[in-house]
C-alpha cells in the first residue's frame, strides 16, 4: 500500500456499495422507505408521550429519550447512505468521517446508557414501590437522562481526539459508513493507546450490562413469591428486556463483523451485519413498547379513530 501522510488523507473511500450498483435504485427506494418509517414511528411515540399528560412518568420519559436518540443516530447514517446509492463514487471527507463516527458511536452509547436507566427505573418501581415517587422525582429523571447523553459524548470526544492524532497510511474503508476501528487500522504508527482506551470504554459499558442483569435478578427475586406479581412484572418489564436483548444482539453482530469479518463473506451479508444495530433497534423499539404498553396503545387507537371520523 502506498504510504500517505495523514495531512494528505482528506477523503476516505467507502467500499460497502461496490456490488450494488446494478440495483441501486431498488436499494435506494427500500432504504428511503425504511428511514421514513423509522422517523414516523419514533416521532409518533415522542409526540404521544409529550402531549398525553398521563404518560408524564419516568419510564415514558426514558422511552421518549430512546426514540429521540434513534432519530439522532439514524440521521448520521441514512442520509449519507441514500446519497451514496445515487452516486457513482462513494467517498467521505476526513472531517465528515470523524463526525459520522462521533454520531454513530454516541448513538450506540446513549442507547445502552438509556437502557440502563430504564432497568434502574423498573427496579425501583417493583422492588421499592413505596419509595418510587420519592426516588424517581422529575429532577432525578432529568439528571439521569442528561447523564445518558453527556457521559457518552465525553467518552467519544476523547476517542475522536485519539483517532484524529494518528498519521494514516491509507484511505480505504471496507464498510457502508465510517467507524473508529476501520480508521485506526489505517494508522502508520502504533495504536496501543487507542486500543487500550477502547477496551476501557468497553469495560464501562459492560458494567452497564451487568447492572441491567443485576436489576432483573433483584426484580425476579422480589416477584417470585406471587404469580400475580410475576405476571405484572413480565407485563411491565418484558418490553424493556426485549429491547435490551435486541440491542445487544445487533451490537454483537457489528462487533464481530468489525473485528473478525471475513473477506470471503458476501458483501450483502457484510453490510447487514454492520448496520443491524442502526436499523433494527430504531424500528422495533417503538413497536415493542407501543404494542406492550396499554396507555400508548390506547392513545394510538384513539388517534386513529379520530382520523377516521374526520375523513368520513
Amino acid at each position: 500500500m502506498e504510504k500517505e501522510n495523514s495531512s494528505y488523507v482528506t477523503m476516505f473511500t467507502l467500499s460497502g456499495l461496490n456490488e450494488s450498483s446494478t440495483n441501486k435504485y431498488i436499494y435506494f427506494s427500500f432504504t428511503l422507505l425504511g428511514y421514513l418509517f423509522i422517523i414516523c414511528v419514533n416521532l409518533t411515540l415522542i409526540v404521544i408521550i409529550a402531549l398525553e399528560k398521563t404518560l408524564h412518568e419516568p419510564m415514558y420519559f426514558f422511552l421518549c429519550n430512546l426514540s429521540a436518540n434513534a432519530l439522532y443516530g439514524t440521521a448520521g447514517f441514512f442520509p449519507k447512505l441514500l446519497f451514496d446509492f445515487l452516486s457513482d463514487t462513494h467517498v467521505i471527507s476526513y472531517s465528515g468521517c470523524l463526525l459520522q463516527i462521533f454520531i454513530i458511536y454516541t448513538f450506540s452509547s446513549c442507547e445502552f446508557s438509556n437502557l440502563t436507566m430504564m432497568a434502574y427505573d423498573r427496579y425501583v418501581a417493583i422492588c421499592r414501590p413505596l419509595e418510587y415517587h420519592a426516588i424517581m422525582t422529575p429532577l432525578t429523571t432529568g439528571k439521569l437522562i442528561l447523564f445518558s447523553w453527556i457521559f457518552p459524548f465525553c467518552c467519544l470526544c476523547f476517542a475522536i481526539l485519539l483517532t484524529s492524532r494518528l498519521p494514516l497510511c491509507g484511505s480505504h474503508i471496507e464498510k457502508l459508513y465510517c467507524d473508529n476501528w476501520s480508521v485506526v487500522k489505517l494508522s502508520c504508527v502504533d495504536t496501543t493507546v487507542n486500543n487500550g482506551y477502547g477496551y476501557v470504554v468497553a469495560c464501562i459499558f459492560f458494567a452497564h450490562f451487568l447492572f441491567i442483569l443485576f436489576s432483573y435478578m433483584k426484580i425476579l427475586r422480589a416477584c417470585r413469591t406471587s404469580s400475580i406479581a410475576m405476571s405484572k412484572c413480565l407485563q411491565t418489564c418484558l418490553p424493556h428486556l426485549l429491547t435490551v436483548i435486541n440491542y445487544i444482539i445487533a451490537l454483537l453482530f457489528d462487533l464481530m463483523y468489525s473485528r473478525y469479518g471475513s473477506y470471503d463473506m458476501p458483501q450483502i451479508l457484510h453490510n447487514l451485519l454492520s448496520v443491524e444495530f442502526l436499523i433494527v433497534p430504531p424500528i422495533f423499539n417503538p413497536l415493542i413498547y407501543g404494542l406492550n404498553f396499554q396507555k400508548i396503545r390506547n392513545k394510538v387507537t384513539r388517534m386513529c379513530s379520530r382520523n377516521k371520523v374526520i375523513h368520513t
